[in-house]
């Protein structure tokens, strides 16, 4: 059984997509073992205590440095035996110690489709404003794994979604998560908690 950590910023609806997509068997050999979040408050350490999933609050400002941050991260997750670690909307720029500790087994959604609109800054709403300022008619969703890079880890899966007249990013965003990122992230962790993927040439491809 797969052991995964979420790691959170705010509402947690991708969370929230994972939780309902294991209580309908989408996602199998899979269990979220816990939930992370840097901030207090955090609607989804809420969603995570509705289901009896431990929740901890890891914020950067209580350590000296981001490599103190990143070894309190990962001997947390450690400690759980934590074999994946999701990045569900995860705002902390990630300590590089944190991503070697769980190098290959660390995957992040990003709401379009890298690699357009993504790198340093792009994030949030940030990213539907600049699909809107660039006129795209198409844009989506991308889950990948983490490597030291932003958003420039091997990509698992992607889903188009349409760019309709009218839209605003507000519009844009809740359309992304509704129609590409509540499907692809709990997809992207059924596929690795059932051993069918693995990556080669920083590629990622199906195994035979």
């Amino acid at each position: 059984m797969l052991k995964v950590a979420v790691l959170v910023s705010g509402g947690g609806t991708n969370l929230q997509a994972i939780m309902d997509s294991l209580d309908r068997g989408e996602i199998k050999n899979a269990q979220i073992a816990m939930v992370v979040s840097n901030k207090e408050g955090a609607y989804a350490l809420e969603r995570a205590a509705g289901k009896n999933i431990p929740g901890k609050v890891l914020s950067p400002k209580d350590y000296d440095s981001r490599e103190a941050y990143g070894q309190a991260l990962t001997e947390s997750l450690q400690a759980a035996g934590i074999d994946l670690v999701v990045l569900a909307g995860f705002l902390v720029i990630l300590p590089e110690n944190f991503v070697k500790a769980f190098e290959g087994r660390m995957i992040n959604i990003h709401p379009s489709l890298i690699p357009s609109h993504c790198g340093p800054g792009y994030y949030g709403l940030k990213v539907h404003e600049s699909v809107l300022a660039r006129g795209n008619k198409v844009t989506g969703a991308t889950v990948h794994f983490v490597d030291e890079g932003t958003d420039s880890g091997p990509i698992i899966l992607q889903k188009a979604v349409c760019v309709q007249e009218g839209d605003t990013p507000e519009i844009l965003q809740k359309r992304v998560m509704e129609e590409a990122e509540w499907k692809i992230l709990p997809q992207a962790i059924d596929l690795i908690a059932n051993d069918t993927i693995e990556i080669l040439d920083n590629l990622v491809r199906r195994k035979k």
